[in-house]
């Protein structure tokens, strides 16, 4: 026998379940019956399309038994793939996936919020600490001789010794706790493997005891032992939607979703003629937490004619909508299929193609017959779509229609189509200001000469905006134009303007000599009315958010940004310096003019020293 101590992240992440989530501690069945099933389809699997696997007699079964004295327990065996010594020590020692210390940070305190992220960090397996003093597992890996059996009390280690199982398989037993022997009962297994688990594909069997009666009722003192399945078997997605309700697709998703909740929208889609196959997509009601991780976890699984193929494949679906949950089952894929050729797959990809057209076009439908449902879909998934934006050009037009943005003239979300039909009749293109966080943007002096003239503005903080939206150039014809460039204060100039801006160049001339390679350029701006000065990029640069998001992303050597300066000839401290013959005076303002308009837009500045000092002078000048 071998003596191992769990990983720290593993004790710590014991604790936490074993005292944190016993409201919800139930789940520990549907995440056992999940992992069994998930060991019968790979062994089905290979006993298909491996040679090595076909001389095995598969009968593929989940048996759950309980004995409620002298000790109570629980059982749960499969006759899936099994394990070895090594499969052991990686599985049920650590912790696989490298969400561990992200699921400890997401734990709330709020013991059924918590409960929803087992399963989505891999360690569903663990859950049964919750209801169990000890566990035992006893398995056998398909093609081998040799048993072997992990002990733990779920607390510090774990032992691994020899064994004896006649078939491949596992089998686990669970020794109750006080909080876990309610389970021990016939009743609330039948309850939670219906609630739960009764989609699985394979035959659950349940066996237990049962006193027998005469034909007056009256006990005999003979027991009966009885086994009796108690799931469906059949494949949800497979049977006719006519047969399926709402709450059938719920618990579906609730299983394979590892959540508590409802989803927020099902998508249940079966093609016939050149192509057979059947999905069945959902949309959780709050976003994964590795949504935004490089190494986040597909959502969609595999099968070809039923039989699981994988769910660990990030090509299944484009990667804007790895959100989704759910099943692509197709009639047309061979069972042998690789990786390699899954990515290349031209029935993979017909299959692909018409999912996203479906899926986008279920959402535009929630739209427009549902808008209170769609806005919860949208706070919670506008980014991703908006990805879709830069990476799906076959879909874009869809997609402009589906994104949000926030507005200068509205509340909550408004979409591109809603902005166009409240645009003025003589309003030239469909304006828009990218950056920092929505309160800062709010409040730029770029907004002023908008507000002024009641022209809206679309509010767009996602940092992804500033990379998206100028793709897009257009829409329905109506050109977008940012008002931080300098292209878009022309729509709004008059001759009066252009006459103003043209007697302030001698002024200009001199902020931009004073303020040397700090700046592109210095120009009058006409779209200022109460601030002294703001900055705009140039149509071709990048701006500075943009700028300060690609050195964030590792692009160190990137050229320096310069702003174009825009300076309100009208502001009494501008005209201020008109007359004024002091160098020094006219440097200190530019100086100021242009670090204020820096900080108005959330740019760190590089020499506060400076800023300072220049700040000083001009006070001991007005005291």
């Amino acid at each position: 026998m071998s003596k191992h101590t769990f990983k720290t992240e593993v004790s710590q992440l014991l604790h936490l379940i074993i005292h944190s989530l016993y409201s919800h501690k139930e789940i520990f069945l549907r995440e056992l019956v999940s992992n069994a099933s998930d060991a019968l389809d790979k062994l089905k699997y290979l006993t298909l399309t491996d040679d090595a696997y076909k001389e095995i007699a598969f009968d593929p079964k989940i048996d759950i038994s309980f004995q409620e004295s002298p000790s109570k327990t629980i059982t749960i065996s499969d006759d899936g793939i099994g394990m070895n010594k090594e499969d052991l020590t990686n599985q049920l020692g650590t912790i696989a996936r490298s969400g561990t210390k992200a699921f400890i940070d997401q734990l709330s305190g709020d013991a059924k919020k918590d409960a929803n992220l087992i399963g989505q960090f891999g360690v569903g397996f663990y859950s049964c600490f919750m209801v169990a003093d000890r566990v035992e597992v006893l398995t056998r890996k398909a093609g081998e001789e040799q048993a072997w059996i992990w002990k733990s009390d779920g607390k510090s280690n774990f032992t691994i010794e020899e064994g004896q199982r006649e078939e491949p398989g596992t089998t686990i037993t669970l020794f109750l706790n006080d909080e876990g022997v309610e389970y021990a009962s016939r009743w609330e297994i039948d309850q939670l493997v219906k609630k739960y688990s009764n989609h699985i594909p394979f035959p659950i069997f349940l066996s237990y005891d049962q006193k027998k009666y005469d034909d007056k009722g009256k006990e005999t003192g003979e027991i009966e032992h009885k086994r009796e399945q108690i799931n469906s078997a059949a494949a949800l997605w497979k049977r006719p939607k006519n047969e399926l309700t709402d709450e059938d697709y719920h618990e579906f998703y609730k299983s394979i979703g590892h959540d508590s909740e409802e989803p927020l929208l099902y998508i249940h889609t079966r093609a016939e003629g050149t192509l057979e196959y059947t999905t069945l997509f959902f949309v959780p009601k709050h976003a994964p937490f590795d949504l935004y991780q490089a190494d986040y976890r597909p959502g969609v699984k595999l099968y070809v004619k039923r039989v699981f193929i994988t769910d660990d494949e990030k090509e299944l679906m484009p990667t804007y909508l790895r959100f989704l949950r759910g099943v692509i089952d197709s009639e047309d894929l061979p069972l042998n299929v690789s990786r390699e050729i899954l990515q290349q797959n031209r029935v993979l990809n017909s299959i692909r193609t018409a999912s996203v057209k479906k899926v986008l076009g279920e959402f535009k439908s929630l739209a427009e017959n549902n808008p209170e449902t769609y806005n919860e879909f949208i706070t919670e998934y506008n980014r991703p779509l908006k990805e879709g934006l830069y990476s799906d050009f076959a879909n874009r037009d869809l997609l402009l229609e589906l994104v949000r943005f926030k507005s200068t003239s509205q509340e909550g979300f408004t979409s591109l189509a809603a902005y166009k039909e409240r645009m003025k009749e003589d309003q030239k293109a469909i304006y828009y200001i990218t950056g920092g966080d929505e309160e800062t943007l709010r409040s730029s002096p770029l907004l002023e000469a908008y507000k002024g003239k009641g022209i809206e503005v679309l509010v767009m903080n996602d940092e992804i905006d500033e990379i998206v939206v100028p793709s897009i150039g257009k829409f329905n014809d109506v050109e977008l134009k940012a008002v931080n460039r300098t292209g878009a204060a022309d729509d709004l100039k008059s001759d009066d303007d252009k006459k103003t801006e043209e007697s302030a160049k001698p002024l200009m001339e001199k902020l931009k000599k004073a303020l040397g390679d700090r700046v592109k350029d210095v120009v009058a701006s006409t779209r200022l009315s109460d601030s002294p000065s703001c900055i705009v990029a140039d149509e071709d640069d990048p701006t500075a958010q943009l700028q300060q998001m690609l050195k964030a992303m590792g692009q160190k050597n990137m050229p320096e940004f310069k702003p174009i300066l825009e300076v309100n000839p009208t502001h009494p401290i501008v005209k201020g310096l008109e007359s004024s013959g002091d160098d020094s005076l006219i440097d200190d303002v530019a100086q100021l003019l242009l670090d204020q308009a820096l900080l108005i837009e959330g740019v760190e500045l590089k020499k506060p020293a400076e800023f300072v000092k220049h700040l000083n002078r001009i006070l001991e000048k007005a005291l």
